[in-house]
């Protein structure tokens, strides 16, 4: 007999607890209708030989069947009649000892290394992932999802998080660090790689230029500081000479790599990282130091306004599709794709690193997976448990009443006549 099919939810695809529950009902009814189908034709055929002999014996069959199948099924679920026959109601009274088996059987059966590494294995995730991200759709979806919550994240970062940070995290840690052996130790190696000859450059060419762009500026500086009692002509005359003597002495810096200020530079420095080392009066004055800016307020407000700056400049592009970041997000997705797609020995080592993943977590975590099916069931009531179970496998359970009922019935006619031919 072909079993109709539950109607399911038109939003999700799946069953419904009223469907299930109508489609019980239904199917009840037919089991119910196939019992008194079978009385009646049992009645009518009372005391009759030949054929009906065989209908009669077919029906009294059926319907010692349908009871008794009706018997199995109904004492999994609840007392017959309501009359409390041991071995029955077995569902609400050990609902606790199924939720257990259920999970060891879960456990035992799903839940195992060898299981789970091949399935991961033989779904070639990497190769699916290179694949979807091919598409430039897909890749351009990946970006913007990434980027959204990217951007999510960092609105959600408040200034008083950075302060609690600074505060809280960054300034113990630094208060507790000895400034001076690190700051030593950094100069000394950029003094080793000529790191500072770089720096010292960018300041000559900058200074240069700005004073050959300012000479009004300079003249303004200097004049400020000149002698009040000297004639305007004569102060305006040192202040021109010693305008162009800078810019003379800069030049000379700038072209000479061996000049004598550059070498007084290098020595001051080396000195600096020396005493910073191991001089304890010098690290003992940069302890000081340290601790003067780590108590200043303005260290706080700048962790701000730095923070503030960089989280509106990266929500900016990554919110604009032509920006910078999220145009180099897409290039290196699509570069990870297309190296996905030549490089078998990497897909490898991905898929086995899901599939270890997988394993470790199943491993550590596997048994409170499971548990959660002991702990849903023994939560339960015992005759709401058995209602849910019944409500999703009830309906099916109906077809052992109703086979009962016909292959009882077959059953009978057999017995009838094997009767027949030994008497």
């Amino acid at each position: 007999m072909t079993a109709p099919t539950i109607p399911a939810d038109p939003r999700t695809g799946e069953a419904t607890d009223e469907s299930r529950r109508s489609a019980l009902r239904r199917m009840r009814t037919v089991a119910v209708s196939l019992l008194v189908f079978a009385a009646a034709v049992y009645v009518a055929t009372i005391g009759r030989d030949g054929f009906w002999g065989f209908v009669n014996a077919g029906a009294e069959a059926s319907m010692v069947g349908a009871m008794a199948d009706w018997f199995a099924v109904t004492a999994l679920f609840k007392h017959p009649l309501g009359i409390p026959i041991p071995h029955t109601a077995l569902i609400p009274k050990r609902k606790d000892d199924l939720g257990k088996g259920l999970e060891q059987f879960v456990g035992e059966n799903f839940l195992q290394e060898d299981i789970i590494r091949e399935r991961i294995l033989s779904v070639g995730i990497s190769h699916r992932v290179a694949t979807w991200l091919a598409v430039p759709a897909n890749a351009t979806r990946v970006v913007e999802e990434a980027s959204d919550i990217a951007a999510i994240g960092l609105s959600k970062v408040r200034p008083d998080h950075i302060e609690s940070l600074v505060n809280d995290a960054l300034t113990p840690r630094f208060r507790e660090e000895r400034v001076a052996p690190l700051l030593g130790g950094l100069l000394q190696e950029a003094l080793a790689d000529d790191l500072h000859h770089g720096l010292v450059d960018l300041a000559l060419n900058e200074l240069h230029d700005w004073l050959i762009a300012n000479p009004e500026t300079v003249h303004e500086v200097l004049g400020e500081r000149a002698p009040w009692w000297a004639p305007d002509s004569v102060n305006n005359y040192v202040i021109n000479r010693l305008h162009l003597e800078m810019v003379r002495w800069l030049s000379e810096i700038r072209a000479q790599p061996q000049h004598r200020a550059r070498r007084a530079l290098d020595s001051m420095l080396h000195q600096l990282a020396n005493d910073l080392l191991t001089d304890p009066a010098t690290q003992e004055r940069a302890e000081r130091l340290k601790e003067r800016v780590l108590d200043h307020p303005a260290v706080i407000r700048t962790a701000i306004a730095v923070w503030s700056a960089l989280r509106e400049a990266l929500v900016k592009s990554l919110d604009d599709p032509a920006g910078a970041v999220h145009q180099r997000l897409l290039l290196e997705v699509d570069l990870f794709a297309q190296r996905l797609n030549s490089d078998a020995e990497l897909r490898n080592r991905l898929d086995q690193a899901a599939a270890d993943l997988a394993v470790f977590a199943v491993d550590r975590y596997g048994s409170e997976v499971t548990a959660i099916i002991t702990h849903t069931i023994e939560r339960w009531d015992g005759k709401e448990a058995s209602k849910r179970i019944e409500l999703h496998v009830g309906r099916d359970l109906q077809f052992i009443r109703i086979n009962g009922t016909i292959v009882g019935g077959l059953v009978g006619v057999v017995i009838h006549a094997v009767s027949i031919a030994v008497h």
